[in-house]
């Protein structure tokens, strides 16, 4: 299952760690992705949102 809202599309960004020593090493930042039950067409599914769209209201339309 792919770490993506639904909604808006956000996914994980990458970047470096960096140590006080400057040692860099790979970082992964995932999205906060809550799972939220909706109607569409008269069915209930369940989808996975981002928790800026999930405050900001944008899965229920």
């Amino acid at each position: 299952m792919s770490k993506v809202c639904e909604i808006c599309g956000k996914k994980p960004i990458v970047g470096n760690n960096i140590s006080h020593a400057h040692n860099k090493t790979k970082k992964r930042w995932n999205v906060n992705l809550q799972t939220v039950r909706v109607k569409i067409g008269g069915q209930t599914k369940k989808i996975r949102v981002c928790t800026r769209c999930l405050r900001s209201g944008l899965y229920i339309s």
